[in-house]
Order: structure tokens, then C-alpha cells, then sequence
């Protein structure tokens, strides 16, 4: 899929074909697809160009060019293309390759084959994410860059050698957010949540009431405070911090941004307080950040 601008109105739940088993899709324009959306397939993608925040269910992070993460059946989630990405005059390019397997295409092919019933391994992978770490990046990286040019068998094959890969744990996944998560969200939730995840990176570097995203969600705040923290497993505040804190670490890539402007530049208004978020997200203070990074 080759669009300019990678936007189209999809609902929560990505529909799927029932006959596919392996799909490949290729990604590439201004930004990425930036809805919280779901799907059962396994996904596996490889970040080609562009950075942005990765949030899945109960994880705040980013994603930078060369990154491989591992989705597993109806995981949460969003690559969202930091704001630079989407101004209109842009020449910035986000391009992502992924392939996504979808077990129950084949079945019951699963448990009857022999050689197959490895692949139920797979299953314990759903409602989960992962980011692929280590030396084993670089090799699944060229395996997935290669998955363009091949068809029908071969193609087959590929995708079931990278599959063998993970589920014999040649793979250093490394988990991203929480294990808790098994049910997926239902299409009412998962639209509520988008708009509310929406509204809260639309706004993460101004001042957020949470009568303003209770409002979003159509709910009283001691029941969005409750609906929140059940598909997160974050309070509001704890999850515009960690977003925010984010966000301070890439800037503080930056050696001509000083600490207190970029506090102020995430949306903290007491740089005192933005401290005692960063060390508590990080274990260091941004100083201490800025040098172990650089």
C-alpha cells in the first residue's frame, strides 16, 4: 500500500480477509496510519524512516528508523508519526514494511499437522507487544526487507521460517508495557479510547484537565478515571507524564535545548516537578540522561 498521506477512515477493528494467512503491506508517505486500531493478525514490522511515539495497550514509547516490533492477535496500538511529520509542507518520509499472519486462516490445519502445532505457541503472544532486540534485529531486518520480492511458496516458507525463529526463542523479544492484557477491546471501547488517545496527543504539551478528556470519552470523570486505568493500567496523569517524558528524552538528544526550556517545551510548568517525573519514568535526571545517552 503506497499512499501519500496513509489516512483513510477505518473502523477500530481492522477487517481482515479469511484467506490470507500472510500479508504483506508496505507503507510509505508523510506519516503513518495515526488511529488507534486493532486487528487478530499477528504483526511483525520493520521501521524503514520516521520516528514517533509506539503506544500499545498499557506501553508509552517512541520508534525510531531500523526499530522491529512484534504485535501479537488484537493489540492496541498506534504508530504515531511525531508533529513535524504532518505539517503540509513536509518532505519527511515515513516508510514501514509489516507482515502480518493470521493463524486463523488455517483453521484447523494447526493442530492437525504435525509439523504446524508449534505455531499454537504463537497464541500465547496475543494482546501483547514486543520490540525485537540485540543482533537478531538486524538479521530479521534483512529477512523482512527481502519478503517484498517473493510469491506464492516461496513466500510461505519465509514467513514460516521467521515464525520458527520466534517461537523457538532464536528471537530476543524484549516485552513492551504489561502482561496482563488477553481480552481485546471491543469496537465501543476502542473507538472511545481513540478518541480519547487522540485528543491526548493532539494536546500532550498543553494544559490537560481531566474534565476535558471525560468530557471526550462522554463520561463522568470517576468513571473515565475507572474506564481509563482498566485498559491501561495507568492513571491519566501517569500516562501524559510518561508521554511527556518521552518526548523530553528525544529533546534532550538536542545539546542547544537547555533542561528548563525543554520542561516548559513538554508542557511542564514547574521544572522542579518535571525532574521528579523524568527520574521517576528513567531512574536519571535529565542531566544525568543527557550524558549516558550522548
Amino acid at each position: 500500500m503506497n499512499n501519500k498521506t496513509l489516512i483513510k477512515v477505518v473502523p477500530f477493528q481492522i477487517p481482515k480477509s479469511d484467506k490470507e494467512f500472510i500479508r504483506f503491506q508496505e507503507d510509505e508517505g508523510a506519516h503513518f496510519y495515526d488511529r488507534l486500531h486493532q486487528h487478530p493478525e499477528i504483526q511483525l514490522t520493520l521501521i524503514r524512516k520516521g520516528h514517533g511515539q509506539f503506544l500499545s495497550r498499557g506501553y508509552v514509547g517512541r520508534f525510531k528508523q531500523g526499530d522491529v516490533f512484534l504485535l501479537g492477535e488484537n493489540v492496541p496500538h498506534v504508530f504515531r508519526s511525531d508533529p513535524e511529520f504532518f505539517e503540509p509542507s513536509t518532505k519527511l518520509i515515513s516508510h514501514g514494511i509489516s507482515i502480518f499472519f493470521d493463524l486463523a486462516a488455517l483453521k484447523t490445519t494447526i493442530q492437525e499437522v504435525e509439523d504446524l502445532k508449534s505455531m499454537i505457541e504463537l497464541h500465547r503472544f496475543a494482546g501483547k507487544s514486543f520490540q525485537i532486540a540485540g543482533g537478531d534485529k538486524y538479521s530479521l531486518s534483512g529477512k523482512i526487507n527481502q519478503f517484498k520480492s517473493f510469491k506464492g511458496l516461496r513466500r510461505m516458507s519465509a514467513g514460516l521460517e521467521i515464525l520458527d525463529d520466534i517461537i523457538s526463542d532464536k528471537t530476543e523479544l524484549v516485552p513492551l508495557g504489561l502482561d496482563e492484557f488477553s481480552a481485546q477491546l471491543s469496537e465501543k471501547d476502542g473507538q472511545r479510547m481513540n478518541l480519547v488517545i487522540q485528543y491526548i496527543l493532539e494536546n500532550q504539551f498543553s494544559p490537560i484537565s481531566l474534565d476535558e478528556v471525560a468530557n471526550i470519552a462522554n463520561l463522568s470523570k470517576e468513571a473515565f478515571c475507572r474506564f481509563f486505568k482498566e485498559r491501561t493500567r495507568m492513571t491519566f496523569t501517569q500516562y501524559l507524564n510518561q508521554l511527556r517524558v518521552m518526548e523530553a528524552k528525544k529533546l534532550l538528544e538536542n545539546p542547544n535545548l537547555g533542561v528548563t526550556q525543554i520542561a516548559f517545551q513538554v508542557g511542564y510548568e514547574n521544572v522542579s516537578y518535571f525532574h521528579r517525573m523524568f527520574k521517576k519514568f528513567t531512574g536519571y535526571t535529565p542531566n544525568k540522561w543527557r550524558r549516558v545517552s550522548s
